[in-house]
């Protein structure tokens, strides 16, 4: 589908991109403080002969509420304090022009870089153990929550205020947390089966509005022509199979890869079979083993993108094997391997989930944003008016709390950590410095505790005197870019018109389209008939195929702190009113507002195969080495895990917090 980086200027009018909509763009948790008229010249525009001059001006509002980042609308895209520090330390171009770095005469017991699900958990699990400490928690952020974003819409006309996420989303598979995972949710009293009665599951099934796939012309040019196909849930899949626009041949090989695929490799044993597997990723899997059409490669490219952030040319065979008991990547069943226990060369994720079959509706309409919220809420006073489960999402909150000299814990926001030292030899260290840029000039603090709870391949730039090991293992942390973009329909008719919920694109940037799943918590109330405005989450693959997760994830994110928001925002508009289009769907009228949550560096990458196979899954592994304490310096975040997942997350809190003190 449409380049991203491409706009027609006379498609983007019939588009609506001159139309007056709120507009957000967040840049790793960095919120655009501005509300934009209009989208402006949209400069460098394809086709400017067809509609010359600008679409709109460039003038940007101050909102009335600079105290509520979740209300923040417009573009600001990325900042000096939260991108331009940290890409200037690594650079190298930040020290000599810093200056001398002045003391605010503030000594913590304990501070945390980051306040992130892992580092608002490492506060308050310290602050369990020693309910009297004093805790300073900095993050390079205007938000709180790190990757778990909270975006907020008011669509008026009596219209209830509608609340998406725009990042960590779900308690995953809650039965299989990690044994601190479950400690945190159970203290702050969130009971992961309540959510099970808040979702309405059949709301969209008693609709007719079912999951679906679409092919686009760019992939498969042959029927010169888009192809929606709907999936409804217990259809054989030949017959869907049947509606797609790919060749004869392509058809023949999904219907047997789904319901007859043979044993691809007879002689072997079952440790021969997984050990072959997991030396492929699944696109290799199938062009080379399964020998199939590669209109089926084209069909299957995006499937794991959603879950795993790169597509089936890098997501591995073994996992592609173990994912959903068998049920959604097709082409296995034939090669007779137990489906009772997973591989060992599974990835940690699908070796840990293997048992668990849970509906996926354990999340708060804000996502996981809302456990960040309660921690503070408890630790913090005056910054919620509630901290409980069915209170938090319509709860009022003061960021004027945050950093109020009075309390014990301290959540200093926009004030990028640039160093961390022991005082002193690391083995000999009984407090630590502190440093941080406060907008003009870099501050350091004393603290007898740091716990890096960061990006973990940013912290040898922040400590410069860890063991060379150490920093070479910290460096390997490559995390995978995110993109999701939240919009705001006027009514979703055109969903109900076309029998759809969710929808997965073969081959554009935005892969996956889906409504809000129905939530009622607390006082909170989503839409439940189609005439009311609704909340669209779409999920983009920034990644560049054709290469490994982590040098794919670098390309991609450079592509991605190049694209301009209006970009995006084309991209959205067009891919919406294709699918949507021939349900009545009208971009121009129906889009009300569009928030974009960009993470270049996102999901943490697990260790997984074939990528991986030089140590995996035997070891020894590069995080064992990253994460060791060092003097008074431990490390958290889930990359030290490393999984993408929040009890991994907290997990690696309560870790360093047992470090540091014992």
């Amino acid at each position: 589908m449409t380049d991203p980086h491409a706009i027609n200027r006379r498609k983007a009018l019939e588009l609506g991109m001159d139309r007056p909509i709120s507009r957000r763009d967040f840049f790793d948790g960095v919120a655009a403080v501005a509300g934009i008229a209009a989208l402006g010249s949209l400069a460098g525009c394809g086709d400017a002969e067809a509609a010359p001059g600008p679409l709109g001006a460039d003038e940007f509002e101050v909102p009335a509420d600079l105290s509520y980042p979740p209300s923040f609308t417009g573009m600001r895209g990325d900042t000096a304090e939260a991108i331009g520090v940290p890409h200037a330390l690594r650079d190298g171009r930040f020290w000599p022009y810093a200056g001398t770095p002045e003391p605010t005469g503030e000594r913590y017991d304990l501070v945390v870089v980051g306040a992130g699900i892992s580092g608002v958990a490492a506060a308050h699990r310290w602050l369990e153990r020693e309910p009297r400490a004093r805790i300073l928690i900095l993050d390079n952020h205007d938000e709180v929550g790190g990757h778990a974003r909270r975006n907020e819409f008011s669509p008026g006309a009596g219209a209830g205020p509608l609340v998406g996420c725009g990042g960590s989303r779900s308690i995953r598979d809650p039965s299989v947390w990690t044994p601190e995972g479950k400690d945190l949710l159970d203290k702050l009293g969130i009971r992961p089966r309540h959510f099970e009665r808040c979702v309405d599951r059949r709301l969209y099934e008693r609709l007719g509005m079912h999951d679906s796939v679409f092919c686009d012309r760019e992939t498969f040019p042959a029927d010169e022509t888009d192809k929606l196909v709907v999936l409804p849930p217990g259809t054989r899949p030949r017959r869907w199979i049947a509606e797609l626009p790919i060749a004869e041949r392509a058809k023949k090989d999904l219907v047997m890869l789904y319901e007859d695929p043979p044993d691809w490799f007879p002689g072997l044993s079952a440790e021969e079979k997984q050990e072959r597997l997991a030396r492929l990723t699944y696109a290799d899997f199938l062009r080379d083993v399964c020998e199939v059409h590669p209109d089926v490669l084209a069909f299957v490219r995006t499937m794991p993108v959603e879950e795993w952030g790169y597509g089936a040319d890098a997501f591995g065979a073994i996992d592609a094997w173990g994912c959903a008991g068998g049920r959604l990547y097709p082409g296995f069943r034939g090669l007779g391997l137990d489906r009772d226990k997973p591989s060992r060369y599974n990835s940690p994720t699908v070796i840990k989930s293997w048992d668990a079959d849970e509906p996926r509706v354990h999340h708060f309409p804000e996502g996981n944003q809302a456990i960040v919220r309660m921690m503070l809420g408890r630790m913090v006073p005056g910054f919620a008016t509630a901290a409980g489960m069915e209170g938090i999402t319509t709860a009022e909150f003061d960021y004027g709390a945050l950093d109020r000299p009075g309390n014990r814990v301290r959540v200093r926001l926009s004030s990028p950590v640039v160093s961390a030292a022991n005082d002193g030899a690391p083995a000999r260290a009984t407090g630590a410095t502190v440093g941080y840029f406060d907008g003009d000039r870099v501050r350091t603090v004393q603290a007898g505790n740091v716990i890096m709870a960061c990006w973990n391949a940013m912290i040898p730039y922040l400590v410069d005197d860890l063991p060379p090991a150490q920093g070479r293992a910290l460096h390997r942390a490559v995390k995978v870019p995110v993109l999701s973009a939240t919009v705001q329909l006027r009514d979703w008719r055109a969903w109900r018109e076309l029998g759809v919920r969710r929808t997965r694109f073969t081959g554009a940037y935005w892969c996956v389209a889906e409504l809000d799943d129905p939530v009622a918590i607390g006082r909170y109330r989503s839409p439940r008939r189609p005439e009311e405005p609704i909340l669209v989450h779409l999920t983009g693959t920034p990644v560049v195929p054709g290469m490994s997760p982590a040098h794919g994830s670098i390309a991609g994110r450079y592509a991605l702190l190049k694209t301009p928001y209006s970009r995006l925002e084309y991209g959205i508009r067009e891919q919406l009113a294709r699918l949507l289009g021939p349900g009545g769907f009208d971009p121009a009228r129906d889009i009300e507002a569009i928030t974009v949550n960009r993470w270049g560096h996102g999901y943490a990458p697990e260790y997984a195969t074939p990528w991986d196979i030089d140590f995996y899954p035997d070891g020894p592994f590069p995080a064992t080495v990253a994460r060791r304490r060092h003097g008074r310096i431990a490390i958290a975040n889930s990359d030290s895990v490393p999984a993408p997942r929040a009890d991994a997350a907290i997990t690696a809190a309560y870790r360093a917090v047992d470090e540091l003190q014992t």
